[in-house]
């Protein structure tokens, strides 16, 4: 049997996950979009923040969304301890569902309430209440949070 060996890039290494892709940028950005422009009074939602775990690695989802924060802009956090209510992992080409998995049970373990699972070549986004416990939604549907009664139109995100 051949070994296999991967070839990690200083960003893979550094934040423990792959690099983005242009589908994968492109999906976030509308992710963001949608959440800023429908929920913005209720809601701050962040890109790539860290968050300390109770265990170790941290982690460092692609979205995170908190109940509104203030923002205090002369002291600056450079870790949330605080968990996000949602946190959204958008799946890259390299990444496994067990992977992804794996990290959805550390975030519920931690506190967060839903994880989005966003699959950019099906055009669609699993909403995890609990770990087996998922809604389904295509492109061609409105994405509904029951944890926290958020919506968003897919059409949107993968337009």
């Amino acid at each position: 049997m051949e070994a296999v060996v991967e070839h990690l890039s200083d960003y893979e290494r550094g934040r423990g996950k792959p690099m983005p892709t242009l589908n994968h940028a492109f999906v976030q950005a509308n992710i963001l979009a949608e959440l800023r422009t429908r929920y913005r009074k209720s809601y701050t939602c962040l890109s790539e923040l860290n968050l300390t775990m109770p265990e170790r690695p941290d982690a460092v989802p692609d979205i995170a969304v908190y109940p509104k924060l203030q923002i205090d802009f002369l002291h600056d956090v450079t870790s949330m301890t605080e968990m996000p209510l949602i946190v959204v992992e958008i799946v890259s080409p390299s990444q496994s569902n067990d992977e992804i998995l794996a990290k959805f049970e550390r975030y519920f373990k931690a506190g967060v309430k839903s994880c989005w699972l966003v699959l950019p070549s099906f055009q669609a986004i699993s909403v995890y209440s609990a770990i087996g416990k998922y809604q389904f939604f295509t492109e061609d549907s409105t994405l509904f949070d029951s944890v926290t009664g958020i919506e968003i139109p897919l059409n949107t995100v993968f337009e």
